[in-house]
């Protein structure tokens, strides 16, 4: 299992637009393939930094899964609402392992 973080640098002034595009891939991401953790905007601190975090089994399974979304009616909707829009000004993605699990095995408060 490797685990996706997408990093974005949104517009402070379009936080609204980037809450709604967030809630469409909640619906979007679980049914396409991958394991949605979550999309996470700003609250305190930075106003621009944003991220989306998801599961998925392998880079194979990302590719079948990046096609399934781009096939999915409200994933292109989403794609456009996001370009239409202009309020994501930069996405990083990045592929990470979870190297700390099981979590709580062991240890001692």
């Amino acid at each position: 299992m490797i685990t996706c973080f997408i990093r974005y640098e949104i517009d402070p002034f379009k936080r609204e637009e980037f809450a709604e595009y967030s809630k469409v891939w909640g619906q979007c991401i679980p049914r396409n393939g991958a394991d949605l953790i979550g999309y996470f905007g700003p609250h305190e601190g930075s106003a621009t930094t944003a991220y989306g975090v998801y599961n998925i089994e392998n880079l194979a399974a990302y590719e079948a899964y990046r096609a399934n979304l781009a096939a999915d009616p409200l994933g292109r909707q989403n794609y456009e609402f996001a370009k239409r829009e202009r309020f994501i000004l930069k996405e990083d993605r990045i592929f990470l392992k979870n190297l700390s699990l099981p979590h709580g095995l062991g240890g001692k408060p």
